[in-house]
């Protein structure tokens, strides 16, 4: 089967800890064991989150006094793209000795007039205390949002329409090769006059992203993996319970939180719903059992069984 398998970024980097490299690439060598026995059975596309990176450089560029201009967020996904896609490469290639595996660094284009650049939704970087928040939207101008105890940068999520690297892609596939790309959704671009292309000031949605690639290069399966389970049901309750199969319908009845849970179900309902294929959201320690369907959320076009 062809697999686009997306990782998410507090799988690399998670709540609480501190921003190390060390510590991602810890997190990124256990992902990759976990992954690299799906590559000997099927071809596969790995993609992968960067919201805590991305918050942290953008945090230290704004802070930086030689700089009179922070560095744009489109230059800063690139940034973290490579570095994201450096540590999965090099673990991959360690896994598969005598396999290709390439990192690409891709472009996501979006539309210029997309209304979401207007209105910051994304969040990006660690959880800040009240003192910190209050510092960085003062000495910086960001968009926060209250995310548990604390507050976290929001930025604009304009809604992907294409992968432009797409043929590239798919001709490293027939290859054999493992591809890992798609990194923090792609970067973020609009087509202009001559087809000349320019970079936003916004981070594209990853799983939105897996989606529409998984939907182009004619994926079977797309798994969108995470730190918890699944999708849970009366989250912050007594009794939560794992959701194994959600339609689009069950939607309405569970609060998805928009900057995460969210974006995953809505990626998965679309390439269901588009393609037949199956999606399933799930944890990264089990993700053998995703692909089996013995564990995760399965999610299901309406009349799917």
């Amino acid at each position: 089967m062809r697999l686009v398998v997306a990782l998410g970024g507090n799988a690399l980097l998670r709540r609480g800890e501190r921003p190390e490299a060390r510590v991602q690439q810890e997190h990124v060598a256990e992902a990759v064991a976990a992954l690299a026995p799906l590559a000997h059975q099927h071809e596969l596309v790995v993609t992968h989150g960067n919201g805590p990176q991305v918050g942290l450089l953008a945090a230290q560029s704004s802070a930086d006094p030689s700089l009179e201009r922070p560095y744009p967020l489109d230059v800063i996904g690139a940034q973290t793209q490579g570095m994201i896609g450096y540590w999965i490469t090099q673990a991959l290639r360690s896994e598969l000795p005598g396999r290709g595996v390439f990192g690409l660094l891709d472009q996501t284009l979006v539309a210029p007039d997309d209304p979401a650049l207007q209105r910051p939704t994304k969040p990006v970087g660690p959880v800040l205390p009240e003192v910190a928040a209050s510092a960085a939207r003062n000495r910086y101008g960001w968009d926060l949002e209250r995310e548990g105890d604390g507050w976290r940068r929001v930025v604009p999520s304009p809604e992907p329409l294409e992968v432009l690297e797409t043929r590239e892609i798919e001709t490293l596939l027939v290859t054999g090769a493992v591809v890992v790309c798609g990194g923090g959704g792609g970067v973020p671009v609009t087509r202009g006059e001559g087809g000349r292309l320019r970079g936003v000031e916004a981070v594209v949605d990853k799983d939105l992203t897996s989606g529409l690639l998984a939907e182009r290069i004619g994926a079977d399966v797309l798994l969108l993996l995470t730190d918890v389970a699944g999708v849970i049901a009366d989250r912050g309750t007594r009794e939560p319970s794992l959701v194994r199969r959600l339609r689009r319908a069950d939607v309405r009845d569970l609060d998805l939180p928009p900057g995460s849970m969210g974006p995953k179900v809505e990626a998965a309902l679309r390439f269901v719903e588009r393609t037949g294929g199956r999606a399933v959201v799930g944890d990264i320690t089990g993700v053998a059992d995703l692909v089996a369907g013995l564990t995760g959320t399965e999610v299901l076009a309406e009349g799917g069984s």
